[in-house]
């Protein structure tokens, strides 16, 4: 009897010590909502337009490099479509305040457009995918991705440019943004299943492959992380290296990547909205992710959100409307960030409506 009291008393004391220690980790470790209830909130300041020379200036993004702010963009006198007057700008800052043309680039009978920064080997990187187009605008139905081609100018210290640079290993591909990892760059890169010769060839027929380069200049395929719906994908590289990456599925509803080294089995999870455009990056020890909506019947609107717990909690949706997003964004400190986008939501003096470049400065309230 004397065993039996003894062994039921420290029966009990173990379940009172699981039960002290299992709220003592649900009182340190809330759980989701909890979580997200807490999420800061974040003051949208000093919205300006940066750039409008009168044509159709679009796809931005923002980094800083070197000690100066570059921002770059697509310009074309002849719109958003398929032009071979079109060409990427790239322009400088001490402040993100004043800005100055440092480079402006195109590519003979090639439209070009999407440019993307990457800072690696100390140097900095504009890739933009080109369309051929020959001499002139190229008809929609005659839009193909095995034509596709991408470029690159470069610099060591934003000041002198070499351009445009014939990427190696991307032909047949619509090259995007672009990341760096354990002394390697990574690009994503969207092509033709089998480069298969046929009208078009979006949607279905379409697949995402990371491509990886040693010297940011020659490519080849790493791996396929998207067999099917292929299109725009960011993607960030965590410290052990895993991948997390927001994809875009055409006009279907974004998704949720993730996958482990060596990248051959991917995670894919359908968020709760169409993402056009899409960024992915920190603030705060924080994933951000931004991009264009088409939620809320507001028509179509650039959009920043937290991403927590697998879930998207939009804390800005900035002036825009139309033809927008494609946004750009540093990190200036842990509660401030700028940001840049792209919009035709205002017109000029005559009325017509610009297609220009916008920044704005965010900061975590507290």
């Amino acid at each position: 009897m004397k065993r039996s009291s003894s062994f039921t008393l420290f029966g009990l004391c173990r379940k009172i010590h699981f039960v002290t220690i299992f709220l003592m980790l649900c009182t340190a470790c809330p759980p989701a909502r909890a979580m997200t209830d807490r999420l800061p909130e974040v003051r949208v300041t000093n919205v300006r337009l940066v750039f409008d020379n009168g044509q159709h200036n679009a796809f931005t993004d923002l980094v800083r490099f070197a000690g100066k702010f570059y921002l770059t963009f697509r310009s074309c006198p002849d719109g958003h479509m398929v032009h071979p007057t079109s060409s990427i700008i790239i322009l400088s800052s001490t402040d993100a305040r004043q800005w100055k043309q440092v480079h402006r680039f195109g590519v003979e009978k090639r439209d070009t457009r999407d440019p993307h920064f990457l800072v690696f080997n100390g140097k900095l990187f504009v890739y933009t995918g080109t369309w051929y187009s020959g001499e002139t605008t190229l008809k929609y139905e005659d839009y193909d991705l095995n034509k596709h081609l991408g470029y690159a100018a470069w610099s060591e210290d934003g000041s002198k440019w070499h351009s445009p640079i014939m990427l190696e290993g991307t032909f047949g591909h619509y090259i995007w943004r672009a990341n760096t990892f354990d002394g390697k760059a990574y690009l994503c890169g969207r092509r033709k299943k089998k480069f298969e010769v046929a009208p078009r060839g979006e949607g279905t027929q379409v697949e995402s492959a990371m491509l990886e380069s040693d010297d940011g200049l020659v490519w080849r395929t790493r791996t396929l992380f998207q067999e099917v719906n292929g299109d725009e994908t960011a993607f960030q590289f965590e410290a052990d290296g895993s991948i997390i990456a927001i994809g875009r599925r055409g006009r279907d509803n974004a998704q949720l990547l993730r996958s482990e080294r060596p990248y051959t089995k991917w995670q894919r999870k359908d968020l709760d909205r169409y993402i056009g455009g899409p960024l992915l990056t920190h603030w705060d020890g924080r994933y951000v992710v931004g991009g264009r909506k088409t939620i809320g019947g507001k028509g179509p609107k650039t959009s920043m959100c937290w991403l927590v717990n697998d879930q998207l909690h939009e804390f800005a949706e900035l002036p825009s409307g139309g033809d927008n997003s494609y946004p750009g964004f540093v990190e200036i400190s842990p509660k401030r960030a700028i940001m840049s986008w792209y919009s035709s939501h205002e017109k000029d003096a005559n009325g017509k409506t610009i297609t220009a470049i916008y920044m704005a400065d965010l900061e975590i309230v507290e």
